[in-house]
């Protein structure tokens, strides 16, 4: 099959918004892709469980499209507990109990913007407001966090950023914590608002998470950007899909 035989089998095949699929449909052609599918495949075989289900592995990219991206959070790999990945990351599926780093997102964002702290933790409007919320490693085994890193993911999240570094201007880059920060250090701060702080974890959020304002912070450089800011403020319920 040649290279081009191939792209537009890939083309075909894939399930993804177009905005997204014209810019990453080599990535998802090349050999380091093909790797990790056979991996997840052989892992499912296996008798593994993998998280989150296969259907919203590109969630975030499906939610947000390339073209209305304002926001870029940047989290490391999916929560790795039953029922709470669902592509986007520090959210979870409605009805599932909100993580205690999501809490202290929504205790920074109370204290930043007056905003009200909902019973669920499902992130899902802020992706339809551009707020693209992409984690380093798309997928993990359940029970064993972080263990799909180093399989492939890194390369292809490292594409989305450097493509909307690259051809965009004017995005806010959240990076939280020493591994989004290294990650991060490709973003063309000349280009782009980068807002680093350390991560909303318990075991973090003291020392500098809480009180970095970086909602009102990015808003604010969004409007003077001539771009809207992002509504913040979820809604009180949201139904389970």
């Amino acid at each position: 099959m040649t290279m081009n035989e191939n792209h537009l089998r890939v083309h075909r095949e894939l399930k993804l918004a177009d905005s997204w699929k014209q810019h990453l449909l080599s990535e998802f052609a090349a050999q380091y892709m093909a790797s990790l599918r056979q991996f997840l495949l052989q892992e499912k075989a296996k008798g593994k469980r993998i998280f989150p289900p296969g259907k919203v592995i590109f969630k975030a990219l499906d939610s947000t499209d390339f073209d209305a991206v304002k926001i870029v959070i940047l989290g490391q790999d999916p929560y790795h507990g039953p029922g709470q990945a669902h592509g986007l990351c520090f959210s979870v599926e409605p009805g599932v109990a909100v993580p205690p780093s999501l809490l202290n997102i929504y205790k920074e964002l109370h204290a930043d913007t007056g905003f009200t702290i909902p019973e669920h933790g499902c992130l899902h409007h802020w992706a339809e407001e551009g707020v693209l919320l992409l984690n380093s490693v798309l997928t993990v085994e359940a029970g064993r966090a972080a263990s799909h890193q180093g399989i492939g993911w890194e390369q292809f999240t490292d594409k989305i950023i450097d493509l909307l570094t690259r051809e965009k201007q004017g995005i806010v880059f959240i990076l939280w914590g020493a591994y989004a920060q290294k990650k991060g250090a490709m973003i063309d701060r000349r280009r782009h608002l980068v807002l680093q702080s350390p991560h909303p974890s318990p075991l973090s959020a003291s020392r500098g998470f809480f009180g970095n304002k970086h909602f009102s912070r990015a808003n604010e450089y969004l409007l003077s950007h001539g771009r809207s800011g992002v509504d913040w403020q979820l809604p009180m319920t949201v139904e389970a899909a």
